[in-house]
């Protein structure tokens, strides 16, 4: 007699070989998205930082002040592509600090919230690699 369907024993197999190769797979993907969240904040603030900042400094031998912030930057298309200001990886604005022409740039995390602890920490310039 000819068989045109599994029996419930070979589907069986196949979901509980599909369940283990999962359970050995997805520790190891846990928490992953949030690191390259972190990873590309990092990317974008030095971007920020080689490219627009360091052009309006040739352009005008100083970074904007704390006060002008990166606001300043997206006033024209000179220094960010269709004169807006790129987000974290979270949809909030970097915070822009001068302090006597030594720059920092902040991302608040994915907690939104300014300190925080491992994936809420903020995200600084001076401390991606």
């Amino acid at each position: 007699m000819k068989r045109n369907a599994f029996s419930l024993i070979e589907l069986m197999i196949v979901i509980v070989i599909l369940g283990l190769l999962a359970a050995m797979v997805m520790p190891s993907l846990t928490g992953k998205g949030e690191e390259a969240k972190r990873d590309l904040v990092c990317v974008q603030m030095k971007s920020i930082y080689n490219g627009a900042l360091d052009m309006y400094k040739i352009k005008n031998s100083v970074y904007p002040s704390t006060q002008e912030g990166l606001k300043l930057l997206t006033k024209d298309d000179k220094y960010f592509k269709d004169a807006k200001m790129p987000k974290d990886s979270w949809g909030q604005e970097f915070i822009y600090i001068n302090n006597d022409g030594k720059v920092e740039l902040i991302s608040l995390g994915a907690d939104k919230k300014e300190g925080g602890k491992d994936e809420a920490a903020d995200i600084k310039l001076s401390e991606c690699k």
